[in-house]
């Protein structure tokens, strides 16, 4: 399988953890946002939307980390992602959501770019934009957590699970715009758990070859 993605990007990073865990080995191909090479005609080829990540499988060009994860957890099922009974399916589901629905999109680099460029942000307003949307979701996921007893060190449960996928990446972008995650003691409790394991550690951004590059 080759991943094509960015290495600061947060979906990118969703799904080098995602591959890690299931211990599934995939080549990294490297589309630099910073030079535009995701808006360029070749890459447009394999992704119409232009968007990291694209995850092929060599039978299908895949899109959307959303789709993507649910894919990878339909087609390799071990280890799972999801827990195997309805409920807790769906409060994993949901601690993911926020971060995929409510958090990350509106702090993603395009609409950052369109803050700036259309609407004449400066970066202290771009600084409160981030903040403000991570601290809602956080503010969420911090009282989830909080309110199951029954967990262990990560977002559900005694293992990793999707919802761990999605918040990690999300807290080292909280990091990178300087947002103090000290705020959500169970949050970085939970990001220290899972940065204990190599499947996290080794999907770590700065990790990746495209993080040297100038």
């Amino acid at each position: 399988m080759k991943l094509y993605g960015f290495f600061r990007s947060g979906t990118s990073h969703r799904l080098r953890i995602a591959l890690n865990l299931k211990g599934l080995a995939y080549e990294t191909v490297a589309i630099d946002l910073r030079r535009e090479q995701h808006a360029g005609a070749q890459y447009r080829a394999l992704n119409p939307q232009g968007l990291v990540p694209t995850l092929d499988t060599g039978e299908a060009l895949l899109i959307q980390s959303p789709a993507i994860l649910e894919w990878l957890e339909e087609r390799y099922p071990q280890p799972a992602l999801l827990p195997a009974d309805p409920q807790g399916r769906a409060r994993v589901r949901a601690l993911a959501a926020i971060v995929g629905c409510d958090i990350h999109p509106v702090n993603n680099r395009r609409i950052l770019q369109a803050l700036r460029a259309e609407f004449g942000a400066d970066e202290a307003a771009v600084q409160r934009w981030c903040e403000r949307w991570i601290a809602d979701g956080f503010d969420a996921i911090e009282a989830l957590l909080a309110a199951d007893a029954s967990r262990g060190e990560f977002c559900f449960g005694e293992r990793p699970s999707l919802a761990d996928v999605y918040l990690v990446p999300q807290v080292e972008s909280a990091r990178r715009f300087q947002v103090d995650v000290s705020r959500w003691p169970g949050i970085a409790a939970v990001d220290q758990a899972c940065l204990r394991l190599e499947a996290f550690r080794l999907a770590a951004p700065a990790l990746q070859p495209d993080a040297r590059q100038p």
